[in-house]
Protein backbone atom coordinates (compact mmCIF):
# COMPACT_ATOMS: atom_id res chain seq x y z
CA UNK A 1 0.00 0.00 0.00
CA UNK A 2 1.02 3.60 -0.69
CA UNK A 3 -0.50 6.66 0.94
CA UNK A 4 -0.93 10.30 -0.04
CA UNK A 5 -1.77 12.76 2.73
CA UNK A 6 -3.28 16.07 1.65
CA UNK A 7 -3.37 18.98 4.11
CA UNK A 8 -5.51 21.89 2.94
CA UNK A 9 -4.48 24.71 5.27
CA UNK A 10 -7.37 26.46 7.00
CA UNK A 11 -10.09 24.23 5.52
CA UNK A 12 -13.29 24.51 7.52
CA UNK A 13 -15.59 21.48 7.22
CA UNK A 14 -18.70 23.62 6.79
CA UNK A 15 -17.16 25.11 3.64
CA UNK A 16 -17.08 21.70 1.95
CA UNK A 17 -20.81 21.70 1.25
CA UNK A 18 -20.06 24.32 -1.40
CA UNK A 19 -17.44 22.17 -3.20
CA UNK A 20 -19.09 19.67 -5.57
CA UNK A 21 -16.07 17.48 -6.26
CA UNK A 22 -15.30 17.36 -2.53
CA UNK A 23 -18.82 16.09 -1.84
CA UNK A 24 -18.37 13.37 -4.46
CA UNK A 25 -15.14 12.18 -2.83
CA UNK A 26 -16.57 12.39 0.70
CA UNK A 27 -19.54 10.22 -0.28
CA UNK A 28 -17.09 7.44 -1.18
CA UNK A 29 -14.93 7.83 1.93
CA UNK A 30 -14.74 7.14 5.63
CA UNK A 31 -14.93 10.60 7.17
CA UNK A 32 -15.79 13.03 9.92
CA UNK A 33 -16.67 16.71 9.79
CA UNK A 34 -16.10 17.15 13.52
CA UNK A 35 -12.48 16.19 14.18
CA UNK A 36 -10.51 18.42 16.52
CA UNK A 37 -7.14 20.07 16.05
CA UNK A 38 -4.81 21.23 18.84
CA UNK A 39 -4.52 24.56 20.63
CA UNK A 40 -3.11 26.94 19.65
CA UNK A 41 -4.86 26.36 16.32
CA UNK A 42 -1.92 27.77 14.35
CA UNK A 43 -0.34 26.22 11.26
CA UNK A 44 3.11 25.09 12.41
CA UNK A 45 2.06 23.84 15.89
CA UNK A 46 -0.82 21.94 14.26
CA UNK A 47 1.46 20.31 11.70
CA UNK A 48 4.01 19.38 14.35
CA UNK A 49 1.19 17.75 16.33
CA UNK A 50 -0.15 16.00 13.23
CA UNK A 51 3.23 14.42 12.45
CA UNK A 52 4.38 13.81 16.05
CA UNK A 53 1.01 12.82 17.56
CA UNK A 54 1.47 14.93 20.70
CA UNK A 55 0.11 18.28 21.90
CA UNK A 56 2.13 21.47 21.25
CA UNK A 57 3.10 21.64 24.91
CA UNK A 58 5.07 18.41 24.38
CA UNK A 59 6.75 19.07 21.02
CA UNK A 60 7.43 22.68 22.05
CA UNK A 61 6.37 24.60 18.93
CA UNK A 62 3.53 26.88 19.99
CA UNK A 63 3.80 29.59 17.30
CA UNK A 64 4.79 29.64 13.64
CA UNK A 65 8.42 29.79 14.79
CA UNK A 66 9.91 26.30 15.06
CA UNK A 67 11.37 25.35 18.45
CA UNK A 68 13.68 22.30 18.69
CA UNK A 69 12.25 19.65 20.97
CA UNK A 70 13.69 19.59 24.49
CA UNK A 71 12.74 15.93 24.82
CA UNK A 72 12.78 14.71 21.21
CA UNK A 73 9.97 12.53 19.92
CA UNK A 74 10.25 10.79 16.56
CA UNK A 75 7.66 11.99 14.09
CA UNK A 76 5.92 10.05 11.35
CA UNK A 77 8.71 10.58 8.81
CA UNK A 78 11.33 9.26 11.22
CA UNK A 79 9.22 6.23 12.21
CA UNK A 80 8.68 5.36 8.55
CA UNK A 81 12.37 5.88 7.71
CA UNK A 82 13.38 3.49 10.52
CA UNK A 83 10.95 0.94 9.03
CA UNK A 84 12.59 1.22 5.62
CA UNK A 85 9.80 3.27 4.01
CA UNK A 86 10.30 6.04 1.48
CA UNK A 87 8.72 9.45 2.15
CA UNK A 88 8.31 12.59 0.04
CA UNK A 89 6.86 16.03 0.76
CA UNK A 90 5.55 18.78 -1.52
CA UNK A 91 4.74 22.15 0.04
CA UNK A 92 4.35 25.90 -0.63
CA UNK A 93 4.90 27.32 2.87
CA UNK A 94 8.59 27.19 3.78
CA UNK A 95 8.15 26.89 7.56
CA UNK A 96 7.05 23.27 7.07
CA UNK A 97 10.65 22.30 6.35
CA UNK A 98 10.96 21.45 10.05
CA UNK A 99 8.20 18.81 10.25
CA UNK A 100 10.79 16.16 9.35
CA UNK A 101 14.29 15.53 10.66
CA UNK A 102 17.27 15.61 8.27
CA UNK A 103 17.80 12.40 6.27
CA UNK A 104 14.25 11.11 6.82
CA UNK A 105 13.00 11.99 3.32
CA UNK A 106 13.74 10.63 -0.12
CA UNK A 107 12.39 13.77 -1.84
CA UNK A 108 11.20 17.28 -0.98
CA UNK A 109 9.78 19.93 -3.32
CA UNK A 110 9.12 23.53 -2.26
CA UNK A 111 7.78 26.53 -4.16
CA UNK A 112 7.27 29.82 -2.31
CA UNK A 113 3.55 30.50 -2.35
CA UNK A 114 3.95 34.00 -0.96
CA UNK A 115 6.34 34.97 -3.76
CA UNK A 116 5.07 32.91 -6.69
CA UNK A 117 1.38 32.73 -5.75
CA UNK A 118 -0.43 30.02 -3.80
CA UNK A 119 -2.75 29.22 -6.70
CA UNK A 120 0.15 28.77 -9.09
CA UNK A 121 2.40 26.86 -6.73
CA UNK A 122 -0.41 24.51 -5.74
CA UNK A 123 -0.79 23.55 -9.38
CA UNK A 124 2.99 23.30 -9.82
CA UNK A 125 3.30 20.96 -6.84
CA UNK A 126 0.43 18.84 -8.11
CA UNK A 127 2.17 18.33 -11.44
CA UNK A 128 5.52 17.65 -9.78
CA UNK A 129 3.99 15.14 -7.36
CA UNK A 130 2.41 13.21 -10.23
CA UNK A 131 5.70 13.21 -12.14
CA UNK A 132 7.59 12.04 -9.06
CA UNK A 133 5.34 9.19 -7.97
CA UNK A 134 5.12 7.88 -11.54
CA UNK A 135 8.91 7.47 -11.53
CA UNK A 136 9.87 6.69 -7.93
CA UNK A 137 8.41 4.34 -5.35
CA UNK A 138 7.27 6.55 -2.45
CA UNK A 139 5.39 4.78 0.33
CA UNK A 140 4.15 7.99 1.96
CA UNK A 141 3.70 11.30 0.16
CA UNK A 142 2.59 14.55 1.82
CA UNK A 143 1.11 17.42 -0.19
CA UNK A 144 0.48 20.73 1.58
CA UNK A 145 -1.78 23.30 -0.10
CA UNK A 146 -1.68 26.76 1.50
CA UNK A 147 -4.00 28.73 -0.81
CA UNK A 148 -7.09 28.52 1.41
CA UNK A 149 -5.30 29.87 4.49
CA UNK A 150 -3.84 32.75 2.48
CA UNK A 151 -7.29 33.62 1.14
CA UNK A 152 -8.83 33.37 4.60
CA UNK A 153 -6.35 35.86 6.04
CA UNK A 154 -6.63 38.26 3.10
CA UNK A 155 -10.39 38.13 2.41
CA UNK A 156 -11.97 36.32 5.36
CA UNK A 157 -12.98 32.74 6.08
CA UNK A 158 -16.10 31.70 4.11
CA UNK A 159 -15.69 34.67 1.71
CA UNK A 160 -16.14 34.11 -2.02
CA UNK A 161 -12.36 34.32 -2.45
CA UNK A 162 -11.81 31.75 0.28
CA UNK A 163 -14.29 29.35 -1.31
CA UNK A 164 -12.62 29.85 -4.69
CA UNK A 165 -9.27 28.92 -3.12
CA UNK A 166 -10.92 25.87 -1.57
CA UNK A 167 -12.24 24.84 -4.97
CA UNK A 168 -8.78 25.19 -6.49
CA UNK A 169 -7.29 22.97 -3.78
CA UNK A 170 -9.92 20.29 -4.35
CA UNK A 171 -9.35 20.44 -8.10
CA UNK A 172 -5.70 19.55 -7.39
CA UNK A 173 -6.74 16.74 -5.04
CA UNK A 174 -9.21 15.35 -7.56
CA UNK A 175 -6.62 15.47 -10.35
CA UNK A 176 -4.15 13.44 -8.28
CA UNK A 177 -6.76 10.90 -7.19
CA UNK A 178 -8.15 10.47 -10.71
CA UNK A 179 -4.64 10.03 -12.14
CA UNK A 180 -3.32 7.58 -9.53
CA UNK A 181 -6.54 5.67 -8.88
CA UNK A 182 -6.85 2.68 -6.55
CA UNK A 183 -3.11 2.09 -6.22
CA UNK A 184 -3.09 4.60 -3.35
CA UNK A 185 -4.99 5.32 -0.16
CA UNK A 186 -5.78 9.01 0.34
CA UNK A 187 -6.18 10.99 3.56
CA UNK A 188 -7.46 14.57 3.30
CA UNK A 189 -7.34 16.80 6.38
CA UNK A 190 -6.92 20.36 7.55
CA UNK A 191 -4.58 21.72 10.20
CA UNK A 192 -7.13 24.20 11.60
CA UNK A 193 -10.16 26.24 10.60
CA UNK A 194 -10.61 29.99 10.86
CA UNK A 195 -13.00 32.87 11.49
CA UNK A 196 -13.17 36.44 10.22
CA UNK A 197 -9.59 36.92 8.96
CA UNK A 198 -7.73 34.92 11.58
CA UNK A 199 -7.42 31.68 13.59
CA UNK A 200 -5.55 30.39 16.62
CA UNK A 201 -8.32 30.50 19.22
CA UNK A 202 -10.33 27.75 20.90
CA UNK A 203 -13.47 28.76 18.97
CA UNK A 204 -15.14 25.82 17.22
CA UNK A 205 -14.61 27.58 13.87
CA UNK A 206 -10.86 27.37 14.48
CA UNK A 207 -10.64 24.00 16.21
CA UNK A 208 -12.96 21.83 14.07
CA UNK A 209 -11.45 20.13 11.02
CA UNK A 210 -12.48 17.47 8.48
CA UNK A 211 -10.75 14.10 8.17
CA UNK A 212 -11.53 12.20 4.95
CA UNK A 213 -10.03 8.79 4.15
CA UNK A 214 -10.56 7.38 0.67
CA UNK A 215 -9.44 4.16 -0.99
CA UNK A 216 -10.14 0.46 -1.14
CA UNK A 217 -9.15 -0.07 2.53
CA UNK A 218 -11.79 2.38 3.76
CA UNK A 219 -15.53 1.84 4.01
CA UNK A 220 -17.56 4.11 1.73
CA UNK A 221 -19.94 6.53 3.41
CA UNK A 222 -18.87 5.64 6.95
CA UNK A 223 -18.97 8.47 9.49
CA UNK A 224 -16.50 8.26 12.39
CA UNK A 225 -16.49 10.19 15.67
CA UNK A 226 -14.04 11.30 18.38
CA UNK A 227 -11.25 12.01 15.91
CA UNK A 228 -8.21 14.18 16.64
CA UNK A 229 -5.44 15.52 14.44
CA UNK A 230 -3.18 13.42 16.71
CA UNK A 231 -4.72 10.29 15.13
CA UNK A 232 -3.31 10.90 11.63
CA UNK A 233 0.27 9.68 12.23
CA UNK A 234 -0.81 6.45 14.00
CA UNK A 235 -3.28 5.78 11.17
CA UNK A 236 -0.63 6.16 8.47
CA UNK A 237 1.80 4.00 10.45
CA UNK A 238 -0.79 1.23 10.86
CA UNK A 239 -1.72 1.30 7.17
CA UNK A 240 1.95 0.97 6.21
CA UNK A 241 2.50 -1.90 8.63
CA UNK A 242 4.78 -0.05 11.06
CA UNK A 243 4.59 0.46 14.81
CA UNK A 244 3.81 3.96 16.17
CA UNK A 245 6.37 5.67 18.35
CA UNK A 246 5.80 4.81 22.00
CA UNK A 247 5.46 8.50 22.85
CA UNK A 248 2.56 9.15 20.47
CA UNK A 249 -0.76 10.00 22.08
CA UNK A 250 -3.15 9.53 19.14
CA UNK A 251 -4.90 6.34 18.04
CA UNK A 252 -5.16 4.60 14.70
CA UNK A 253 -8.45 5.13 12.89
CA UNK A 254 -8.20 1.75 11.13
Amino acid sequence: MKIILFVVDGMRPDALKNIENAQKIIANSTYTMSAQTVFPSVTLPCHMSLFHSVEPQRHGTTTNIFMPQVRPIDGLFEVLKHAGKRCAIFYNWEDLRDVSEPNSLTHAAFYAGRQLGYLETGEMLTRELLDYVSTFNSDFTFLYLGYTDWAGHKFGWMSDEYLSAMQSSWNNIEKIMDTLGDEYAYIIVSDHGGHDRTHGSEMSEDMTIPVIMNGSVFEKGKVIENVSILDIAPTVARLLGTEPDEEWEGKSLV
